[in-house]
C-alpha cells in the first residue's frame, strides 16, 4: 500500500495513541475499576479504530480509485468525495 507509506508518521501516531489507551484499560481492569468507566474506555478506543480504519480507507479511494495519473478513466472526484462521506459515516 504505497499511500500508507506517504502518512507513515502520522498514522503510527494515531496507533500509538491507540496502544495508550488499550493500555489504560488494561490497567483499569487489574485496579478493577468500574464497568462504566471501562465500557468508556473501550468506546474511546473503537472510535480511534474506526478513525484509523476511515482514514485508510479514504487515501485508499484517492490513491487507487480517483488518481487520474494512475488510473486513467477511474471515478469521478465528487463519487469519491460522496463514498469517502459515507464511510466517515458509517465508521463513527
Amino acid at each position: 500500500m504505497s499511500h500508507t507509506i506517504k502518512e507513515k508518521k502520522k498514522l503510527i501516531a494515531r496507533v500509538g495513541r491507540i496502544r495508550g489507551q488499550v493500555e489504560a484499560i488494561e490497567r483499569a481492569l487489574a485496579e478493577e475499576a468500574g464497568c462504566e468507566r471501562i465500557m468508556h474506555m473501550i468506546a474511546g478506543v473503537r472510535g480511534s479504530v474506526a478513525g484509523l480504519m476511515a482514514e485508510v480507507v479514504e487515501d485508499h479511494i484517492r490513491t487507487h480509485l480517483v488518481d487520474p495519473e494512475k488510473n486513467p478513466g477511474v471515478l469521478n472526484a465528487e463519487a469519491a468525495d460522496q463514498l469517502i462521506d459515507v464511510v466517515h459515516t458509517y465508521l463513527k
